[in-house]
């Protein structure tokens, strides 16, 4: 997962583009010491926070809240426009969904592409094969026009799902990637790089506000940022190597007491993974400090305590980010109240944290592919 260069944000006349989500339940030292990272900081500056939105090209969507876990946008593909619900994610590069050919029982329960009735699609020879934690899909790559609100990426690169295994009960059509390139599964130009390389996005940057406790308000941004989704300054932190957002982190802790990081470790921004995840013990030593118990798949407190419960404060290129028990603490269908923290599936030899949509709920953040860097703030 890669990145890019300096570039000033002054005018934005053109091309800032705002799309609202859908939301729904579901390590090198390299820059590591606080001088490098400020040194880096001051280096690579420009001023994100200071644009002017007069005349800016907004465009949003309608939004809607399904069980709290994902956000999901709608574009099309297709000449004419075909609408599908994806998700977005900044774990992965490829964008993708089910195709007409697909007999999946998955495939069957989603929109699917309808190749033939799009007078600008063209097929290659390419296939592909994805593997995520909840299943796999394999399929060809094809092109065609794609839209994101006003953003119109034309001979863009795109999968199409053969088969799909696993992912019958996903709320969404397909998956729309915003990592690096290099990350891509099938090889193809992500649809963020093509809109950069055509002009339709005048800076490398994309946004997210998640809403909080509704159904509406949730926007991503290509292009620029709106100060209005924020309080403060963006605090920015380097990536520790272009090609994924994973940044350093200096520890977290529970009333100035380190529970875990305590060297320093990894973490990644992940809009597309719901909740903080880390290693085992780790995390078994945080539910036992907020005093959630286990219940099958779950760690579980009591609703009458979630005000009770301590902050956890994430400690990130010096500036504290808490996180308050009614932030990390959410209701199941059944409105018992459970933890969000959970260990994470892989076991890296580095320790390693998923910063997810629970931490990304609070703070406003940027992903800045011109400067290879993420900016956070207090979200409004």
């Amino acid at each position: 997962m890669k990145w890019l260069v300096v570039l000033g944000l002054v005018a934005f006349s053109e091309c800032i583009v705002k799309i609202p989500l859908r939301r729904v339940k579901t390590m090198r030292k390299a820059l590591s010491g606080k001088n490098m990272l400020n040194n880096f900081l001051k280096e690579h500056a420009y001023r994100l926070s200071q644009i002017s939105f007069r005349g800016s090209n907004l465009t949003s969507h309608p939004l809607r809240n399904i069980k709290d876990l994902v956000y999901l946008a709608n574009i099309t593909i297709g000449t004419p426009p075909q609408e599908f619900q994806v998700f977005l994610d900044t774990g992965s590069s490829d964008l993708w969904v089910p195709s007409d050919f697909c007999t999946s029982p998955g495939c069957s329960k989603h929109v699917r592409f309808r190749h033939l009735q799009s007078s600008t699609f063209r097929l290659t020879n390419k296939t592909f094969s994805i593997t995520y934690g909840s299943g796999r899909i394999k399929g060809v790559v094809a092109h065609d026009t794609v839209r994101i609100g006003d953003l119109v990426s034309t001979d863009q690169p795109f999968s199409l799902s053969m088969a799909e295994y696993g992912l019958e009960h996903i709320p969404f059509d397909g998956i729309l990637g915003l990592n690096y390139p290099n990350v891509s599964s099938s090889g193809a130009i992500p649809i963020f790089d093509k809109l950069k390389n055509q002009g339709a996005i005048s800076e490398p940057v994309f946004a997210f506000y998640l809403s909080k406790d509704k159904q509406e308000g949730s926007v991503v941004m290509f292009g620029g940022v709106d100060h209005r989704y924020y309080r403060g300054k963006l605090n920015w932190v380097p990536l520790i190597q272009a090609g994924n957002w994973i940044i350093h982190m200096d520890s977290i802790s529970i009333e100035r007491k380190v529970i875990a990081c305590s060297g320093g470790c990894v973490a990644f921004v992940d809009i597309g993974t719901a909740f903080i995840e880390g290693p085992k013990p780790l995390v078994d030593n945080m539910q036992k400090l907020i005093r959630a118990k286990p219940w099958r798949s779950k760690h579980y407190v009591s609703c009458s305590a979630v005000n009770t419960l301590p902050s956890i404060t994430f400690t990130i290129n010096g500036i504290n980010y808490p996180v308050p028990g009614r932030a990390y603490i959410l209701k199941d269908s059944r409105r018992r109240c459970y933890s969000t923290f959970k260990e994470i599936p892989l076991s890296p030899t580095t320790e390693f944290w998923m910063l997810g949509d629970v931490f990304l709920r609070l703070y406003f953040s940027v992903f800045d592919r011109g400067n290879d860097r993420i900016g956070l703030a207090r979200a409004v």
